[in-house]
């Protein structure tokens, strides 16, 4: 009831905010010629708590941040649509100012209050859920790492019930506990997630039905699906059956999802390059201060295997090539952090303004010229050389499928500071799960990323 609280309070300040803005503290008497739309507001705001509390569950289930923010948005976008539509068909007097302040309001409000909500009923433990997770460590521990990623969902895991008998440690700190403990301790325990192997249906049946002998009703299981898009997935039924069907949506290869994504691509390349235009030639004169020329391109593998000039602005010394090939030659240190990086942490070929430019990935700008020329975009798999496709393996092909990006998920999952492998996973992670609201979610990522020069180097 709390969240319901705070949304209300959301809508009722947005609306009080646009009308002190547009006809100061008078707005109290509420005159006649926009009682109609203060009406109006309150109806799309009850309607708009309504939807999201039947058909999106906000109040009864705890989703994670982004995609309660993209349901809420969506929301209220579509409210706020509605809202004018009215207006328009039956002729009320209305002031567009009042309109959008309210709209543009409630659409910052909301979530900032609501996540504002979560956080103080967290620090006052009524948010928090005491959960138990049931499977073997490492299912368990990824389940773990999901489950935090998110605190907003308030999931407390207090324990990991090991289903073999015998105590196993995690690299965690949760404590591993038997099944006989769980059932000694079982109210403890208010939801409970079931991640076992789909070699293990005999022993999850056991669990469930254990778990809902002992009146744990709030029960998730965590089906084995490691590789599989499940983004836009499609969930089937069948009635008397215990057959459920995943119906996958390959969303990168399709038309209508390049062309969404090319003009995206278009409009945010643009935008950039003539809001970020002071910034270029300031870069461009402090790096060009230092000898040499101002930009450089190196040849990276783009969709479908084509090679293009991937531009940055130098960052290096002229002659970084042969302080390379001398250094690898020189030093077994570095040329095994080279091997496995494609990348030194302590670079001496790197310039003073080079190394300011590549912790703010300031460097990166001119890639923008690839974005809006076709060869990138603005998210995407981490563009590579040639060489390092073979690190890919089997999954070099979802690589190849998709337009590398100035931004992706590996940037804000850690960038350097991530082994290979798991740079590897992310990309394909993307290419398989991609949405546009997934590649907005990137970029704000991306700006907190930026700012605290997280794993740049």
């Amino acid at each position: 009831m709390a969240l319901i609280f705070f949304d209300c309070l959301s809508f009722m300040l947005s609306i009080l905010i646009s009308l002190v803005h547009v006809n100061g503290y008078e707005s109290f008497t509420l005159y006649e010629d926009i009682k109609g739309q203060v009406l109006t507001l309150i109806v799309s705001g009850i309607a708009s708590i309504v939807w999201l509390w039947g058909s999106k569950r906000h109040y009864s289930y705890r989703k994670p941040f982004w995609d309660e923010l993209k349901d809420i948005l969506f929301i209220l976008l579509f409210m706020a649509l509605v809202s004018i539509s009215v207006h328009a068909a039956f002729e009320y007097n209305y002031s567009t100012d009042i309109w959008w302040l309210t709209w543009t309001a409630v659409m910052v409000l909301l979530p900032l209050l609501r996540s504002f909500a979560k956080a103080l009923l967290n620090k006052l433990d009524f948010w928090k859920v005491p959960c138990v997770i049931i499977g073997e460590v490492e299912d368990a521990e990824s389940v773990y790492c999901a489950l935090q990623s998110e605190p907003s969902t308030g999931f407390d895991v207090l324990a990991i019930v090991v289903p073999t008998e015998g105590h196993t440690n995690s690299q965690f700190d949760i404590p591993c506990i038997t099944r006989t403990e769980f059932f000694n301790r079982v109210d403890e325990f208010h939801k409970v997630f079931i991640a076992l192997q789909k070699e293990e249906a005999e022993l999850r049946e056991f669990w469930i039905r254990e778990s809902m002998k002992r009146q744990l009703l709030d029960i998730s299981i965590v089906p084995a699906l490691r590789g599989i898009p499940l983004y836009g997935t499609d969930i089937s039924h069948f009635f008397s059956h215990e057959v459920m069907m995943l119906r996958l949506k390959n969303n990168l290869p399709r038309k209508s999802s390049r062309l969404i994504k090319r003009l995206f691509d278009i409009v945010g390349s643009v935008t950039l390059l003539v809001l970020l235009a002071p910034f270029f030639l300031f870069i461009a004169w402090r790096v060009s201060r230092d000898g040499g020329s101002v930009t450089y391109g190196h040849e990276r593998i783009g969709l479908d295997g084509k090679k293009f000039n991937c531009l940055k602005f130098r960052s290096m010394v002229m002659n970084s090539q042969e302080l390379l090939d001398e250094l690898l030659a020189t030093d077994p240190d570095a040329k095994d952090e080279w091997e496995q990086w494609f990348k030194l942490k302590n670079d001496p070929r790197i310039t003073s303004i080079g190394r300011f430019l590549r912790e703010t990935s300031l460097d990166e700008l001119p890639q923008l010229w690839n974005v809006l020329k076709g060869e990138m975009s603005l998210v995407g798999p981490r563009p590579v050389v040639d060489e390092e496709l073979e690190r890919y393996g089997d999954d070099v092909d979802y690589y190849l499928c998709a337009k590398p990006g100035i931004s992706g998920l590996w940037q804000v999952s850690g960038r350097s500071d991530i082994d290979y492998s798991t740079r590897v996973y992310l990309d394909c992670w993307y290419v398989k799960n991609w949405s546009l609201w997934n590649d907005i979610v990137i970029l704000f990522k991306t700006v907190n990323v930026v700012l605290r020069r997280d794993g740049a180097y």
